[in-house]
Order: structure tokens, then sequence, then C-alpha cells
């Protein structure tokens, strides 16, 4: 079993920036795939980010290219989102998961099968 745990969600104004944390624990993450999604009010769960656990590729959502990062640090066993240039359009609910032996890119376009809570991300003046 694998649990996920996000944290760092909050209230930030626009243009501003938040760093979301995802701690894994239950299994030896060397071969899963960990990446976030969100979900805003009235729409669907979408793909944001990415990352292999071996860090060897990362894979984004087009909208937040150049503005969001996904890295990991292996001995926590943690994966973390640095969001920059935060618009009212990145309010929503982020989630981790995680999913076994899959790219960073074809987590885009799957289910993965564990997931965390969810955090509160609001970016408003």
């Amino acid at each position: 079993q694998v649990q996920l745990v996000e944290s760092g969600g909050g209230l930030v104004q626009p243009g501003g920036s938040l760093s979301l944390s995802c701690a894994a624990s239950g299994r030896t993450f060397s071969t899963y795939t960990v990446g976030w999604f969100r979900q805003a009010p009235g729409k669907e769960r979408e793909f944001v980010a990415a990352i292999t656990w071996s860090g060897a590729n990362a894979y984004y959502e087009d909208s937040v290219k150049g503005r969001f990062t996904i890295f990991k640090d292996n001995a926590k066993s943690t994966v973390y989102l640095q969001m920059n240039s935060l618009k009212p359009e990145d309010t929503a609910i982020y989630y981790c998961a995680a999913h076994y032996g899959t790219t960073a890119q074809a987590m885009a376009r799957m289910r993965p099968s564990y997931w965390g809570q969810g955090i509160q991300v609001t970016v408003s003046s």
C-alpha cells in the first residue's frame, strides 16, 4: 500500500509563489512515477506535472510550463511542486498521485493508482 500526504497549500496573491510537498511512504519507490493533478470548482481533474522516481524524466501540462517545477528529495521520499507566477486560474484542489512502472508523460493520460487527500491552493487578491 502507498500513502501520499500533501502539504503546503494556502492563499497567495496573483504573481506570488507557493510550494507543495508530497510525502510518500509504504513502498520502495524506485520504479514509481509521482505527479500532481488539480481540480477547480465545476471542472474535471486535470494533470499538472509528473516526475519519475529516478528523476530522469519530468513532464508538464502546457499551461504551467515555465512557471511550475516538479522535483524530489529521495532521502525524504518527498516530491515537491514549486509554483511561481501564480494566476487566479491556478486556484484548485491539488492532488499528489503515484503509479508503478509508467513514464511521466504517460501519467498525463491515465488515472494513477494512488492518491493523496488533496490540498487547497487559492490565488486571489
